[in-house]
């Protein structure tokens, strides 16, 4: 009887972890960090609706590519990008510098059921949108890319110049 009462209690932990992995979730509109956390990156930081400069919009598919796959932002600027998933497949748009996107890649890779949820990525049901608003803080050569398993190794990335 103890074994199988600690068997239940390892598999409703194990249900309440990947609840809502990464993916999982519904799209959501833009989201904020915590108090807690300031939100700030490299290439930085999570946005005000209400501070919008301009509006990107970037389909995704089942080809495993962005459309645009290249931006040119100005620093300081606020982008509010609304993200369409064309494909059947779920999709997401992570930004991050080109080593994060790699190092958020290779985790994906190894675990695939990662849960988190950043103002920095939108995940996207297909058919459906997803938005992310940013502020581009500093000048430099950025990613974004769709790090579901399987699909940033095809290519699915694309390039923001912030000048």
């Amino acid at each position: 009887m103890k074994r199988f009462l600690v068997l239940l209690a390892l598999s409703a932990a194990c249900a309440a972890a990947n609840s809502f992995a990464h993916g999982d979730r519904p799209e959501t509109p833009a989201r904020r960090a915590s108090p807690a956390d300031d939100g700030k990156k490299p290439f930085g930081q999570p946005g005000a609706a209400k501070r919008v400069t301009r509006v990107v919009r970037i389909d995704m598919g089942d080809t495993m590519r962005f459309t645009p796959d290249r931006i040119e932002i100005k620093r300081g600027e606020t982008v509010k990008f609304v993200v369409a998933n064309g494909g059947k497949l779920l999709h997401e748009m992570v930004i991050g510098t080109p080593d994060g996107i790699r190092e958020h890649a290779a985790l994906m890779k190894k675990f695939p059921g990662m849960e988190h949820d950043e103002p920095s990525m939108a995940h996207v049901q297909p058919g459906k949108s997803g938005e992310i608003v940013w502020r581009f803080t500093r000048a430099g050569t950025f990613q974004f890319a769709c790090l579901m398993p399987g699909h940033f190794e095809a290519g699915m990335v694309g390039t923001m110049v912030v000048r």
